[in-house]
């Protein structure tokens, strides 16, 4: 069971959420629907919160929240199921590298320290915040990109 607290909800959890559920959009090409986009971060903000209280293996999470997005993506926003496969791991593909690269770091920067870092929620919370705007600003240049050629469905 990945414990989760009070802090690391408000300051990572729901950005996350928000985060993936844009991407969702952009990487499927689908017009942003405020009230779909609302509805579907719910949706796996709850999941997301509930897979983590599951008494499951440290990693096993990830491909069911990985399911999770898929789903939403494909019933709430309406994407084809390739393309809301694509898009969940797409993101949690970049999301993956980014943390690896932010890791890497903060290992150089805080050497042994990083152990320490980690084990405390507010600090691991912080100290990673770096990963999730690298994910945004990612999906945000995509989506730029998107909204100049005029890409995005329905558009």
């Amino acid at each position: 069971m990945l414990k989760l607290s009070i802090f690391e909800l408000f300051a990572r959890l729901i950005p996350e959420v928000l985060v993936f559920i844009f991407a969702a959009y952009v990487f499927t090409k689908t017009k942003i629907e405020s009230k779909q986009f609302i509805i579907s971060a719910v949706l796996l903000g709850i999941c997301v919160f509930t897979i983590r209280m599951l008494p499951i293996n440290y990693g096993v999470h990830t491909i069911l929240n990985i399911i999770m997005l898929t789903i939403i993506a494909c019933t709430v926003i309406k994407a084809d199921i390739i393309d809301g496969i694509k898009s969940s791991l797409l993101t949690a593909i970049i999301l993956f590298a980014l943390e690896g690269i932010n890791i890497m770091i903060l290992r150089m920067l805080v050497g042994e320290n990083l152990e320490n870092i980690i084990s405390n929620p507010v600090t691991k919370t912080l100290y990673t915040l770096p990963s999730l705007i690298g994910l945004l600003v990612v999906v945000w240049i995509c989506y730029r990109q998107l909204k100049k050629r005029k890409k995005l469905k329905d558009d």
